[in-house]
This record gives structure tokens, C-alpha cells and sequence, in this order.
């Protein structure tokens, strides 16, 4: 279970009209199970410990005779996906669902302040970018597109650095980010990410294959083999031409030992 936990000030009438409330955001990806802990310290014997969402009752605990009931919850929506604990009277909320975010609060009887509030988010999976080709043949386009994602942002990586981004809030729509690549090799990705997660795909160097008229777009293995052919032909360039000289300095040498006047 992935989740993020974060400390807020909070003071609102709507939470039960009291100030002074520490709110815990708490993120979740769907599906996984989420615990809110109670936070109590002392629980007296004649304590009724109740859980809610929103204003909508969802658990409760009669410390008397320790009796423990959860609810349905708005719509049943949480049927058959609620723990309370009995020791710690903490809830968990089995296969969380997106329209489980919102508010919660922990309540006793025995004291008039909220022990707990969560503000909790739960995430959609996120789903794997695609990247495919553009329809420009003078240049290595490529585009990388997510469907249905919601407070998310997708972005060309290229190593480590970013390119470009593009992010969404709230709704859920789909999302393309094209690129347009000088020079090609196996260092460029494609990330979409939420706040407590992220997927990656990287660029296949065989998607650029369509585009034969431009010279840097070729694969990697074939870039190296260039460079290697023409650090062969330097290096023999070089030879060639120290060999040249060195003769010639070496026949120059060589007539003036037989000269004519040397001979006479």
C-alpha cells in the first residue's frame, strides 16, 4: 500500500464547528487498501467512538460493551470495505475507490473535539504512455499520448533533463505531447506521473525509421559505426601524410650525400 501523509492547520465550522483540528492529507492509489489512524491515547469505558465521512456516518464503537458497527455509507458505497479496529479503533478502507476521497473525522463522546480528520485522495492507475510517429517526413517527430488520466503531468525526458511538459487538474481527459528530435538516440522517455506515482516509456529508435531523409536520424548502433569509420579514415589520413613526409625528407637526405661535389 503506497500513501503520503501531510500535516495541515485546520479550523472550519463545517468539521463539527471545531478550531484547532489537524487535518492529514492521505494519498492512495485505487484499489489499495488506506488505515486512518484514531489517534487516541485513553479511551474511557463508556466512550461511543464514531467515524465519519463527510456527514455521513460510517463506523462506531461503544466502548461499554465494545460493540463495533461499520455502514454502508452514501449510495452503499462502501459495503463489505470498511475494518474498525477494536484495540486502536482505527478504520480501514478496503479496494479504495476514487469516490472515496474526501473528509473523515474521528469523534468520542467523551470529549467535545475532533481526535482525527483526514482529507483523503484516492489516485487512478496510471496508465502506460504510447509513443508513435508524427506524419512529418522532413524531421524525427514523435508524439507521446495518455487516455483517461486525471492530476497527472506528461513530459519528454531526455536523460535526465526535462523537454517539455504538460500537465491536467481534475478532469479526466486525454493527454498528447509531441517532439520534434535532431538527432536520435536511446536517451529519450516519455513519463506520466500523479503525485504518488509514475509510469515510463521509453523511445524505441525504430519509430524514426520512416525518416530516410534526415541525416541525423538513424539508430543508435549505425551513429557509432559512423563515428568509428571516420575516426579509421582520420587516423589513416594522418599516417598517410607523416608517411609522405618522412620520405621526402628522407630522399632530400639522400641526394645530397651523392651529390658531385661530395664525389670529387
Amino acid at each position: 500500500m503506497s500513501s503520503i501523509i501531510i500535516f495541515v492547520s485546520f479550523c472550519s465550522w463545517s468539521l463539527a464547528g471545531v478550531c484547532g483540528a489537524e487535518v492529514k492529507s492521505v494519498s492512495v492509489t485505487e484499489g489499495d487498501s488506506v488505515t486512518l489512524e484514531s489517534a487516541l491515547t485513553e479511551m474511557k469505558s463508556n466512550d461511543l467512538i464514531m467515524w465519519r465521512f463527510g456527514n455521513n456516518l460510517l463506523a462506531k464503537i461503544n466502548r461499554k460493551d465494545n460493540k463495533r458497527e461499520t455502514f454502508n455509507g452514501p449510495n452503499g458505497s462502501f459495503t463489505d470495505r470498511l475494518k474498525l479496529d477494536s484495540q486502536t479503533s482505527s478504520l480501514t478502507i478496503k479496494n479504495s475507490r476514487i469516490s472515496d476521497s474526501g473528509l473523515y473525522n474521528i469523534t468520542t463522546s467523551s470529549s467535545n473535539t475532533l481526535l482525527n480528520t483526514f482529507n483523503l485522495t484516492v489516485y487512478a492507475h496510471l496508465p502506460a504512455p504510447v509513443i508513435s510517429n508524427s506524419s512529418s517526413v522532413q524531421y524525427c517527430s514523435v508524439v507521446c499520448s495518455v487516455v483517461n488520466v486525471s492530476a497527472v503531468s506528461l513530459s519528454w525526458y531526455k536523460g535526465n533533463s526535462v523537454l517539455s511538459s504538460i500537465s491536467v487538474s481534475d478532469l479526466s481527459i486525454s493527454l498528447s505531447l509531441p517532439l520534434e528530435i535532431d538527432c536520435l538516440d536511446d536517451s529519450y522517455s516519455c513519463v506520466v506521473k500523479n503525485p504518488i506515482s509514475n509510469q515510463t516509456q521509453h523511445l524505441d529508435i525504430q519509430v524514426c525509421q520512416f525518416c530516410e531523409d534526415c541525416i541525423c536520424c538513424c539508430g543508435f548502433a549505425e551513429a557509432v559505426i559512423r563515428l568509428a569509420l571516420a575516426a579509421v579514415v582520420g587516423v589513416a589520413t594522418v599516417a598517410v601524410l607523416v608517411y609522405d613526409v618522412t620520405s621526402r625528407r628522407s630522399d632530400q637526405r639522400n641526394r645530397k650525400q651523392t651529390s658531385p661535389s661530395d664525389s670529387e
